[in-house]
């Protein structure tokens, strides 16, 4: 099954209570931190593009990219009624093969979209991505699985119960570490509810995250052109530690 095939009709139920728009903040200041005046973001792996509405609040012109069909209709169907409207835009597409005709004073992919790159030459085909589609001096921003953290507190067994209105959600999440491979294998079964409409659906996805390791990002960052300006545990100035589970590396395009 595709990944977010199915579960993206229930993706920002899921999340409502993500803080998207702390994380727009935390992003936006490091990128305005590094590129003062900055006015351009694009976002790789947009997803149903809660972060893109709270960038564009802070005054970015906004370009969301994502795979998933449904997730851009879902971002798209957002745009209706929105008085910043016009500062967003949504185009399906892979992140490996995205190439637009502009350039952008920040690249940023947030909530472990990196992750979901689980092989080098994935990897770096996303780097090349971000490189090629930024201004010089333009700054990439984005946060994964950090691997020393991942290995020092291993992922367990989560269960999420969300209710709104007469519809209730169970999400199951079941980790499978693949050691060998530096990839935790998420096994999600998701059962959808309505006694109202008496209904019962289950939906089953395999998400395949890559924990990533500081000198391997750095390997194949430098080789794409960009300069690691630092590693940070996420949402916060501290420098990426043992128990830093999720990561944000900043890099920029000399």
């Amino acid at each position: 099954m595709t990944v977010f095939d199915d579960y993206a009709d229930y993706y920002d139920l899921l999340y409502r209570d993500k803080d998207y728009a702390a994380e727009a903040r935390y992003v936006s200041g490091l990128v305005l931190r590094l590129r003062p005046g900055a006015q351009s973001v694009l976002n790789l792996g947009c997803g149903t593009g809660n972060h893109d509405f709270q960038l564009a609040k802070a005054g970015f012109r906004v370009v969301g990219v994502d795979r998933a069909a449904r997730s851009i209709e879902s971002a798209r169907a957002k745009l209706t009624g929105k008085t910043d409207r016009g500062r967003i835009r949504f185009e399906q597409a892979s992140i490996e093969a995205l190439s637009l005709a502009e350039r952008f004073d920040a690249v940023v992919s947030l909530f472990h979209v990196m992750s979901y790159m689980t092989t080098e030459d994935d990897l770096m085909a996303a780097f090349a991505t971000a490189y090629r589609h930024l201004d010089s001096g333009g700054v990439f921003v984005f946060d994964c699985w950090y691997g020393p953290a991942v290995l020092n507190d291993p992922p367990s067994v989560r269960v999420k119960r969300v209710k709104d209105g007469d519809l209730k959600l169970i999400r199951i999440a079941e980790p499978d570490i693949k050691v060998d491979e530096n990839v935790v294998e998420v096994h999600y079964q998701v059962i959808v509810g309505s006694k109202e409409r008496q209904t019962m659906t289950e939906i089953h996805e395999c998400h395949r995250m890559r924990y990533w390791f500081k000198p391997e990002v750095e390997r194949m960052l430098i080789p794409t052109g960009f300069d690691l300006l630092g590693c940070l545990e996420w949402m916060s100035d501290r420098p990426a530690g043992s128990r830093s589970w999720n990561v944000c590396f900043i890099a920029r395009k000399p």
